[in-house]
């Protein structure tokens, strides 16, 4: 018998179609490298949560079993550690609490400063075919970009339909967010209301952004830094 004829079918098909079987078994080899880091998540979140669970009071844990017994709640219940999790958090940070339109700088516990927002609705934006669902965010983001005055900021196509003013050539307009503004990862955006241009509207909040008063975001930039994480709970 010949040593062709003893050859598995793996590989006879690896000796006729060698880059098939070489782009399979990469593929294989990533979705199992796949599954191991969404494991790893899983074990962090689940660390985490026994962590912040051990630190909550006898009510705290009350609540959160009330909403654990409904999975319609489960976003609740994320909701109520990230929380936790910004209460605790060593490192300055902001804190935007969407149901009382509050937004806190803290460090370590400490309040360091607490401001009124308003927060941009949420709704469907866009002319159709091309439209999106914006909505107000959750959970923890991050700044990607801490904006002066003369910086640009591209704007989207949908604000100006949504204001019903017609589309640039050029969107990337310097100060269109005002004296500063901070954008976060997602494109989130922490703004106040600036002096002229397509958002010079004290009845307009951006859908999805967070828009503070001047004074309060003057006081905060100097300490604010790419990096910095901002929550968002209820």
């Amino acid at each position: 018998m010949s040593g062709r004829a003893r050859e598995g079918p793996w590989t006879a098909l690896h000796r006729k179609y060698p880059r098939t079987v070489a782009v399979l078994a990469t593929l294989i080899a990533l979705l199992v490298v796949g599954d191991a880091l969404l494991v790893a998540r899983y074990v962090r979140y689940t660390r985490e949560a026994a962590r912040l669970r051990e630190e909550m009071t006898d009510a705290e844990r009350q609540r959160t079993d009330m909403l654990a017994a409904s999975d319609q709640n489960r976003l609740g219940i994320m909701l109520e550690l990230l929380r936790r999790q910004a209460a605790g958090d060593r490192e300055l940070h902001l804190s935007v609490s969407v149901d009382s339109a509050l937004m806190r700088l803290e460090r370590d516990g400490a309040l360091l400063r607490e401001m009124h927002v308003r927060l941009g609705g949420e709704r469907t934006v866009g002319t159709p075919p091309d439209t999106v669902r914006v909505v107000t965010p959750r959970g923890a983001r991050s700044v990607e970009r801490v904006l002066g005055p003369r910086d640009g900021w591209e704007v989207p196509t949908w604000i100006f339909h949504d204001r019903s003013l017609p589309v640039p050539h050029e969107r990337s307009i310097a100060g269109a967010l005002g004296a500063g503004a901070l954008v976060l990862s997602g494109g989130t955006v922490i703004y106040a209301p600036p002096d002229s241009g397509v958002l010079a509207d004290s009845a307009y909040v951006i859908p999805g952004a967070v828009r503070v008063s001047r004074s309060d975001l003057r006081a905060i930039a100097p300490n604010i830094t790419p990096g910095i994480t901002v929550y968002f709970y209820e």
